[in-house]
């Protein structure tokens, strides 16, 4: 009976071999194959944001995926510490889900003491997408191109005035990065939100705005404002006429947003191979590609070495911003 069953194992092709091993990879501590549960997806954002919304575009298409349901919890706060702490207080088993964004590249070296530390607690997954941002100007602006607008920061150094939301986001740095690399003077104007940044913007208050496309779009569509470039390094699908920062002369200038997925560390790389490949075919997905880029994300799946790549130099570059303009750190 031993031998035949030798046998039978030396006849089995190696590829089953192979998918009865992950097979048994995947079998949770129950015995049960994953997911045996309905999976959180921890967003450190409110509803409605860019975050939030790709995060519950995504679910709904990774659920069907993986056969249970997916909920997002939106855990909002903090610099993303409290989202951060719902994910690494549940098991390592994939049934808890992190939104990472460049907003947590930033958070390394923003706030003095962080709670958690991105790379060594968390096990990343894929990428899901990128955005960029867009410089904006009032429709009637004298400014016509970025070059006019770096040319006026050079002629009159400090009288530029530019504006972004919150001391420390990823438009903020965007900013002080454009002052490095087009090597140009200019006030930065901090506005609470995105609304009063545009209303100050469409006043005249400020010359130039920088945000995602998402909250500019009602306002390119209907004239009221004029892209001037995007920070992307090549242009957008949707705005092609539009040229990137780096073809309007501000040098080696580049600043996007992304969101990634992620679960704690010590996941079992099966089940993070699982939720890669079920990303990944979520992503290819043409409806959901369109409504991402109707919303200014590009897909964006990686794989997750390919993130880890990815994150470590994003928290340099913003590091390197954050130490050389002198940034306040929280």
């Amino acid at each position: 009976m031993r031998n035949s069953a030798k046998l039978m194992a030396r006849g089995l092709p190696t590829l089953t071999l192979v998918l009865l091993a992950a097979a048994a990879a995947l079998s949770t501590a129950s015995g049960q194959t994953y997911p045996n549960q309905p999976i959180r997806f921890v967003v450190a954002f409110g509803p409605g944001g860019v975050g939030d919304t790709t995060a519950r575009l995504v679910a709904e298409k990774l659920g069907d995926k993986l056969g249970k349901p997916v909920v997002v919890e939106n855990n909002p706060g903090g610099g993303g510490i409290a989202a951060a702490r719902a994910v690494l207080s549940a098991p390592a088993d994939g049934h808890t889900l992190a939104l990472l964004t460049n907003g947590t590249s930033i958070s390394v070296s923003l706030f003095k003491s962080l709670t958690f530390d991105p790379l060594a607690d968390f096990a990343p997954v894929t990428k899901l997408g990128s955005f960029e941002f867009f410089l904006a100007v009032k429709g009637d602006s004298p400014h016509r191109a970025l070059a006019d607008l770096i040319k006026a920061a050079r002629d009159n150094p400090g009288k530029l005035n530019v504006g972004t939301v919150t001391a420390g986001s990823t438009q903020h740095l965007s900013a002080m990065l454009l002052k490095s690399t087009a090597g140009i003077e200019f006030q930065w104007v901090p506005f609470k939100n995105t609304p009063d940044l545009l209303v100050a913007l469409l006043r005249g208050d400020v010359d130039v705005a920088i945000d995602a496309y998402v909250a500019l779009r009602g306002n390119f569509d209907d004239g009221k404002l004029r892209p001037l470039a995007t920070t992307a390094p090549t242009r957008f699908a949707l705005l092609p006429n539009v040229p990137t920062a780096k073809e309007g002369g501000a040098g080696n200038f580049e600043a996007t947003a992304w969101n990634g997925l992620f679960v704690k560390a010590g996941t079992p790389p099966a089940i993070v191979a699982q939720l890669n490949k079920a990303a990944a075919e979520v992503l290819a997905d043409p409806d959901l590609k369109k409504r991402l880029l109707d919303l200014g994300i590009v897909a964006d799946p990686t794989s997750p070495e390919g993130l880890t790549t990815f994150f470590k130099a994003d928290i340099a570059k913003w590091a390197d911003v954050i130490e050389k303009h002198k940034i306040e750190k929280r």
